[in-house]
């Protein structure tokens, strides 16, 4: 059979090659035996197939079922000394074949090669153009690599990406149940002889075995899902395919929602596999019908019963209901028995109802429960305007009508300005709807309605009416007046909800900004909520366990305002004020911490908006303790990181001249060694020397430990550099050049602090200066300062590194090795504790100079 396919490179675009997987539960359960019998079938069909690379493990039936398949020759490795052998991308691409066989998947290739993994080489086939037919194991798929550990107690080196095997063309499932895999095992047909008893007792037990196929078996129906779920979009199926039980249920936010989620959750376990969606319907304009907390208490609900839940937006609840339950697949809707009262189903429907009639092939199932046709208290509407305004709005419905109407009566009107008349009293009902809301506009529509029929409608100065179309427009008038202060009064009441929802959002929106800026205190979360919503006291209060007494971590209390009248205001009065239980109510924000709430009674609408405040207010306490755990182990980090690199250092640099001291007094004390006065004096030189280096060491440890621990307690005073810098710098007068001069104005320090840091500061110079340059020591004034330069001209320190150079440990540049690069840190430290300031310049010309910026006496803060 003739390739006519072009050749890579010839110019015409060729398709991506299809790639085949052969999944498998557990090694062994004959993926490479069925992708080589599938190899057969094609070359028996005049396929152009070839073996790119196959691991037959010594298995003679899997060598058998090579057969004659051309096979392209390994590509080989070498790697410390032993030869490995990989798929040979090139060969392959020169070859160009229409399918090559490539087994394990996730194998990482040697290092050298291309790409680290194998299924990198497999995407160049395909780019290529070649179909490729490969295996892999659940137990290598990245997602399950934790799960598989647990299982098996082994952690898998090898894996590859999910996206990987779920973007093949085809995915063929190798399946063998525990028991008969464990027989090929016995037979001898998996691993070698030696390795079967092993393998039985550890990795293939049969309870192993077990998870890992249902491992295998649920990732593979969840690609067969999604497969699923693309044909049904692709070739535009809107009906329902029951291929897996799918139930929805219409959480509404009532009482009854606990009952459905649960019987829901009872018809979803009757069947393995099924799933439970929770969908609750959010109206178009925006505004919560049902408390937030109510539906996170019920999305934790779901959560617990192994459901989802999901929230969707929809003009009309039934529709958005049935929308939501056909795009998921679901075979089952469940929703609960109407609430409201028989005449009113008559009238308007119900949602239950209206589902049933949507569902089409969808299942749905009603399910009764207490609120159930009214058997449920009915919940009052609240009003959300002030008692102000609800008296203006009755007295205006009984002034308005009557005034209207005597002023209409003095200028005068005639039978034929009844219109007219209708529509000024129409005015008036809806402007009395916009003080006072609806049923004052109804009571005013009524009244209207009297003295249109009474003043204005023949026969005047009687009830009767004498025209038929004069019936008809006060009854319309009152139909009209009502419908209209309706809509005002709905229009107003969300508008007002809008307002206030707009107001909670923009002080939720400013507590997270405080939290994100650092300005989380508990105080600031207390303070916010008492000012927004009006609270004489707000006290945030902890407790150590669930029966443990509670605590007040935070308190803000509104001044002037008390449990019975005025109060005295101030934290000192917190203690003293005592509130009645009806005068309190609280928010829970966990099981350990809640909101204590004293003053007015909360309507429902801001005590949903509390319990958000409340909610914030345990993000800050979460947020403060992690901070403080994180301060805590960076503190613990740096005193660790201190002991380990004093430990280092003076298992070293103490040692080093105690040792020095130790043989120069062995040689000092032998019996049997005559020593000459030279060698005397050197040694006992030696001693004397490595004393004074030990002494330093000491000195700056115990200096470095009192400035750690704050134990440095400065006695400042009034000093000259005269009487501190030439007892400091006595050891290292032969190497210095100093330039303080007598007339330098005295400074306020502690000169005994002071002498230490000008030793450490001109020790570190005299270390780090060429042999034979002297280090400059200078001091020069200010009118309210005075220098003193430490000036070397060493190698210097880079600008980059500047920042450290005063941190411990930090030898910088030293290859003396003797010292425990404390100086600097040790002179930074004393500096700040006497007032002084210490910084690093580069010296002109190379080197680095140190200057100690000191306050004159008199000139001190």
């Amino acid at each position: 059979m003739s390739d006519e396919r072009p050749a890579p490179g010839a110019g015409t675009t060729r398709r991506r090659g299809r790639l085949t997987v052969y999944f498998g539960s557990a090694p062994g359960v004959g993926k490479t035996y069925a992708m080589l019998d599938e190899a057969q079938r094609r070359a028996d069909r005049g396929t152009d197939v070839v073996v790119g690379l196959v691991e037959t493990h010594g298995r003679a039936a899997t060598v058998a079922k090579i057969g004659d398949l051309e096979m392209i020759p390994r590509r080989l490795v070498e790697h410390r000394g032993v030869t490995l052998t990989e798929l040979d991308v090139p060969a392959v691409l020169d070859r160009d074949p229409e399918v090559v066989l490539v087994d394990e998947l996730a194998h990482t290739n040697a290092p050298g090669s291309p790409h680290p993994k194998r299924w990198q080489d497999v995407h160049d086939l395909l780019d290529a153009g070649i179909d490729v037919v490969t295996t892999v194991n659940v137990q290598h798929l990245e997602s399950l690599n934790d799960d598989v550990e647990a299982i098996t107690g082994v952690r898998q080196r090898e894996t590859v990406p999910d996206q990987v095997v779920r973007d093949a063309d085809q995915i063929q499932l190798v399946d063998l149940s525990p028991e008969q895999l464990r027989r090929r095992l016995a037979h001898g047909n998996v691993y070698r002889a030696e390795q079967i008893d092993a393998s039985m007792s550890s990795y293939f037990r049969v309870g192993n075995l077990t998870a890992l196929r249902e491992l295998a078996l649920l990732w593979l129906a969840d690609r067969v899902e999604d497969s699923l779920t693309k044909y049904r979009a692709d070739h535009a199926i809107t009906g329902t395919w029951p291929a897996r039980e799918r139930i929805v249920v219409a959480v509404t936010g009532g009482a009854e929602t606990e009952t459905l989620l649960r019987r829901g959750a009872r018809i979803a376990q009757r069947a393995a596999g099924s799933e439970l969606l929770a969908v609750h319907v959010l109206p178009t304009d925006g505004l919560p019908s049902t408390p937030s907390a109510t539906i996170a208490g019920y999305r934790t609900l779901v959560e617990s019963l192994d459901g989802s839940f999901h929230t969707v937006v929809g003009e009309d609840v039934p529709s958005a209901v049935v929308d939501f339950a056909r795009g998921v697949n679901a075979t089952m809707i469940v929703v609960g028995v109407s609430r409201h009262p028989l005449w009113r189903q008559a009238l308007l429907g119900s949602s239950s109802a209206e589902i049933a009639r949507l569902s089409g092939a969808i299942d749905v199932h009603l399910v009764t429960h207490e609120e159930a046709r009214g058997g449920g208290h009915a919940r009052r509407k609240g009003t959300l305007l002030s008692p102000r305004r609800r008296l203006a709005g009755w007295v205006c419905a009984v002034l308005i009508p009557g005034l209207l109407t005597a002023g209409l009566l003095g200028i005068g009107r005639d039978d034929a300005a009844l219109a007219t008349d209708a529509m000024l009293l129409l005015a008036g009902v809806v402007g009395i709807a916009l003080i006072g809301g609806l049923w004052p506009a109804v009571v005013a529509a009524i009244v209207s309605n009297l003295c249109l029929n009474w003043f204005f409608t023949p026969p005047v100065g009687r009830w009767t009416i004498a025209e038929g179309e004069n019936v008809l427009a006060l009854a319309l008038f009152v139909v009209v007046a009502i419908a209209v202060a309706s809509v005002v009064d709905l229009a107003a009441r969300r508008a007002a909800q809008a307002y206030r929802a707009r107001a909670e959002a923009s002080a939720l929106a400013a507590l997270s900004r405080s939290v994100l800026s650092g300005d989380d205190t508990a105080s600031a979360v207390v303070e916010r909520v008492a000012e927004t919503f009006g609270l004489a006291q707000v006290r945030l209060e902890e407790r150590a366990e669930e029966r443990a007494p509670w605590r007040v971590l935070a308190s803000a209390v509104r001044p002037g305002v008390g449990p019975a009248g005025p109060a005295p205001a101030g934290p000192a009065a917190d203690a003293e004020r005592q509130w009645s239980d009806a005068e309190q109510s609280e928010v829970a924000i966990d099981d350990r911490r809640r909101l204590v709430l004293c003053g007015r009674a909360l309507p429902a609408s801001d005590r949903q908006a509390v319990e958000a405040f409340g909610a914030q207010a345990g993000i800050v306490l979460e947020h403060r303790r992690l901070r403080e755990r994180a301060e805590k182990a960076a503190l613990l980090e740096q005193t660790e990181g201190t002991r380990t690199a004093l430990l280092a250092a003076v298992s070293h640099d103490l040692r080093t001249p105690l040792a020095t001291i130790r043989t120069a007094v062995d040689g000092l004390t032998m019996p049997d060694v005559e020593l000459d006065q030279e060698d005397r004096d050197l040694l006992t030189r030696t001693i004397g020397e490595s004393t004074a280096r030990l002494e330093r060491l000491i000195g700056n440890l115990l200096d470095l430990s009192r400035l750690q621990t704050g134990a440095v307690r400065p006695a400042l005073r009034a000093a000259s550099l005269e009487e501190v810098v030439p007892i400091a710098v006595e050891p290292w007068l032969a190497d210095l050049s100093l330039d303080v001069g007598e007339d330098l104005p005295l400074v306020h320090t502690d000169p005994g602090l002071l002498e230490r840091v000008v030793a450490n500061l001109v020790s570190n110079a005299v270390r780090h200066s060429p042999t034979g340059a002297k280090v400059l020591v200078s001091g020069s004034a200010t009118p309210e300062e005075v220098e003193l330069r430490v000036i070397d001209t060493g190698p210097g320190v880079p600008d980059g590194r500047k920042a450290s150079m005063f941190e411990p440990f930090q030898r910088l540049g030293d290859v003396t090795g003797t010292g425990l690069g404390l100086g600097l840190a040790v002179a930074d430290g004393l500096s700040r504790a006497v007032g002084a300031t210490l910084t690093a310049e580069d010296t002109p010309g190379g080197g680095l100079t140190m200057v100690l910026t000191m306050p004159r006496d008199g000139a001190a803060s």
